[in-house]
């Protein structure tokens, strides 16, 4: 397969350029570039979001209140997540976000 070398106002310079055609004169499967492209963007995420949980959180265990007699809601430390100031319940970790292909999908 022979394609023209053209410059960057679009314009033929007159060159050619020689492709093997078992490489580039094939038709691409639409999935297999997708899950490429998906893996590439995967592999570029950093992966260091974080939050504190209630068990990071620098705080008294001392119980706020007593139990009963108060009218409110039973509260056992200030690092729960209900307060301001208390850990994330389900807050990101750490974690990496890079996959691999399978062999028969590179091909």
């Amino acid at each position: 397969m022979k394609l023209s070398v053209i410059n960057t106002k679009g314009e033929d310079t007159g060159r050619e350029v020689e492709f093997k055609d078992e490489v580039f004169g094939i038709e691409p499967n639409s999935h297999a570039v997708y899950l490429d492209v998906k893996q590439y963007l995967a592999n570029q995420r950093q992966g260091t979001a974080k939050t504190k949980e209630r068990n990071e959180i620098t705080g008294s265990t001392k119980k706020l209140k007593k139990q009963k007699g108060t009218g409110t809601a039973r509260a056992g430390s200030i690092k729960s997540p209900v307060f301001r100031g208390g850990g994330t319940i389900f807050g990101p970790k750490p974690r990496d976000f890079h996959f691999k292909h399978n062999k028969k999908v590179k091909r």
